[in-house]
């Protein structure tokens, strides 16, 4: 009698549970198609803008070695990094976008240029000037002023 309960439960919450998730995953996919096509669309501007700010999102991820759960295998550990800068145009509006490894690590907040962008898809920031403070010296051994936002100057 109660594995008949069981047999009656498993055979409406399995259906439910597999249409929940397939439901999300579906969910997903059509979305990420129709932000891709939305900046396929869009117009491909190239507009001035000044680097504001640029954070970074860690994710981690472990799953157990030889599928055993109580970690006697030890474990695979994994970490992916995103990276985002934010963009201040002339009109005051900020917009931000994930940018690779490599251009976020060239980018200084403070840095002014040409940013070129596609809807949500970032393409390109062309430098203008940047904050990085002198720290050569000219040929006549004197030292070059320093930014005034230089704290060491």
């Amino acid at each position: 009698m109660f594995y008949a309960g069981i047999d009656m439960l498993f055979s409406i919450l399995f259906p439910i549970l597999f249409l929940v998730v397939l439901g999300m995953i579906l969910y997903t996919i059509i979305g990420n198609i129709s932000t891709w096509n939305k900046n396929n669309h869009s117009p491909r501007l190239t507009v001035p803008a000044t680097v504001v700010a640029k954070r970074t999102d860690v994710s981690h991820s472990s799953s157990a070695n030889a599928g055993d759960m109580s970690g006697a295998h030890g474990y695979d550990t994994s970490t992916f990094t995103s990276y985002y800068v934010t963009f201040q145009v002339e009109s005051g509006d900020r917009m931000e976008f994930s940018v690779s490894g490599r251009e976020y690590g060239l980018l200084v907040e403070g840095d002014t240029g040409r940013l070129t962008f596609q809807g949500t898809r970032y393409l390109g920031f062309e430098r203008r000037g940047s904050k990085a403070a002198y720290y050569d010296r000219p040929e006549n051994g004197e030292e070059r002023q320093r930014a005034s936002w230089d704290p060491e100057r």
